[in-house]
């Protein structure tokens, strides 16, 4: 009897918690008697409130972490946590996304953006070895090679050389200038690891203990030189990580067994919507990136622009967003600003036309292409992700599509047939060249010319009005059809009062708890 009563005192107090975050009348009546027993309870506990003790328990989405090895062509979430924490770069990101000392303990950029010498602190290898710049060196240019498998490597191209000063001072020299670069370089994609001797390590801020059944039980990293009179680090300073499934990552925290759970896209928010967890504990990122379709063939009915356009016209942003969060943002532009581009973001000819009136103006087009081609309605095949999410973007997409007489079919995201294929990617950092690059899935000539032409620039004026005429011209050519900004979430007790919302929408595990690297 004394079990079932706790898992009805627990049930209870979950049906409150929800009860003060906003719940249904038929969950009010459900509390019915007892409620100033369970409001006691729930004073007592703390709705949304875990204790500060023990690790910090954290699920990410996904399948088991792994160390980054020599691919790092397209790493998982979970692997980039992991990497993160275990091997560091020159510099790292913090909790609010903006980059801290990594390796480096400090920089100086000369030359106008076309050097950068980094000062090594007294790092260590996860075998206690002392890393030297020599092994910095070696590591950065396998992983800034042209033949490297890196995703950040077509966005390095302007490194020449990277060099050792002295054993304790390295320099990297750029052959265009690039003073936003740091961004670049504390990815976790840029990691420092040692794979030579095994077991593959780096001199990150935390150490892997193994054997531990429950996940992968991650330390802060003790420096060698430290006054052994200073406190040990207390079991509240470790990190249990786990990847998992979207619904058991949500019902773990739910069920108050996890302090965070990390890497949550739109795919998964129909699931934590229904858990219902308390408001307090889901932050959502004002992630930078690209959430959009892009045009990945050229015939029939999108050989025309103007039929690109119509289609780009006919999605109704608002109502996808508001569908979703009020905090998700429908976007109609490539660039989200600026940026380094000489011209604010390029609109779309179609944006003039009043948002009641484009879905007329897009079936209009339609009529008019059927007509003159004297063909049937037109079938585009959407490449969209699987999970709930995707069913709900899909059936936004293709009620919209229906709107305006074209037919929509959902194939897998890897579908080679596919006509568009949707886009969610945050930005690693804050470049123009990032985003046009990366929405030139199948773009004409003129504007692929362009991009190139920002990418060889020789002086950030000209880079500048290069990205200014890409975007235009890609903007024209309607390769990329743009909706939103990506849209990113996590669950997060409130015992993590370091964590915080950043356009990386990447949450460091030494950055959570407390302030401690």
């Amino acid at each position: 009897m004394g079990g079932r009563g706790g898992i009805g005192r627990r049930w209870g107090l979950k049906i409150l918690c929800h009860r003060r975050a906003g719940s249904s009348p038929a969950v009010r009546t459900i509390i019915g008697r007892g409620a100033l027993l369970l409001a006691a309870l729930a004073s007592a506990t703390g709705c949304g409130r875990r204790a500060d003790v023990g690790p910090v328990v954290v699920s990410v989405i996904g399948a088991t972490p792994h160390l980054a090895g020599a691919d790092r062509r397209a790493l998982a979430e979970p692997d980039r946590l992991l990497t993160d924490s275990l091997a560091e770069g020159l510099v790292r990101l913090d909790a609010a996304g903006q980059v801290e000392a990594g390796v480096a303990e400090r920089w100086i950029v000369t030359d106008e953006g076309r050097s950068y010498i980094f000062r090594l602190r007294e790092a260590r290898w996860s075998d206690g070895q002392r890393l030297t710049a020599a092994q910095v060196v070696a590591a950065l240019k396998r992983q800034t090679s042209a033949r490297a498998d890196n995703r950040l490597a077509p966005f390095l191209t302007a490194v020449s050389s990277i060099v050792e000063m002295t054993p304790e001072v390295i320099e990297i020299e750029l052959a265009r200038p690039r003073p936003d670069l740091l961004k670049l370089f504390a990815q976790p994609e840029l990691a420092l690891v040692r794979e030579r001797p095994r077991p593959a390590g780096g001199a990150g801020p935390m150490r892997l203990r193994p054997g531990h059944a429950a996940g992968q039980l991650l330390t802060p990293a003790l420096d060698p030189e430290r006054d052994p009179d200073d406190p040990a680090p207390a079991a509240e300073d470790n990190v249990l990580l786990r990847g998992e499934r979207a619904a058991s990552a949500i019902l773990r925290f739910v069920e108050r067994q996890s302090d965070l759970v990390s890497g949550g896209t739109l795919i998964d928010w129909p699931i934590l919507r229904a858990a219902n967890p308390a408001p307090v504990n889901v932050r959502i990122d004002p992630a930078a990136g690209l959430f959009g379709l892009a045009v990945t063939r050229r015939d029939g009915f999108l050989a025309e622009a103007t039929n690109r356009a119509a289609v780009a016209q006919a999605i109704d942003r608002g109502d996808l967003t508001a569908s979703v969060s009020g905090d998700w943002i429908a976007r109609e532009t490539i660039l989200p600003e600026q940026l380094d581009s000489a011209a604010p973001p390029a609109a779309p000819g179609w944006a003039i036309v009043l948002p009641e009136q484009r879905q007329s103006a897009a079936r209009a087009r339609v009529a008019a292409w059927r007509a003159r081609a004297g063909a049937p309605a037109p079938t585009l095949r959407l490449a969209l992700p699987a999970g709930a999410g995707g069913t709900l973007l899909w059936a936004r997409l293709a009620r919209d599509l229906a709107a305006i007489g074209v037919r929509a079919v959902r194939v897998a995201p890897d579908d080679k047939a596919a006509d568009l294929r949707l886009v969610d990617d945050v930005a690693p950092y804050d470049s123009a060249r990032w985003y046009l690059a990366r929405a030139c899935d199948d773009c004409a000539e003129p504007a692929r010319d362009a991009i190139e032409a920002a990418r060889l620039a020789d002086t950030l004026e000209a880079r500048a009005s290069a990205i200014a005429q890409a975007d235009r011209l890609l903007t024209d050519d309607i390769a990329f059809i743009p909706i939103a900004r990506p849209f990113r979430w996590s669950l997060v007790a409130l015992r993590l009062r370091q964590w915080q919302a950043n356009a990386r929408a990447f949450h460091p595990l030494n950055r959570l708890r407390a302030d401690t690297n």
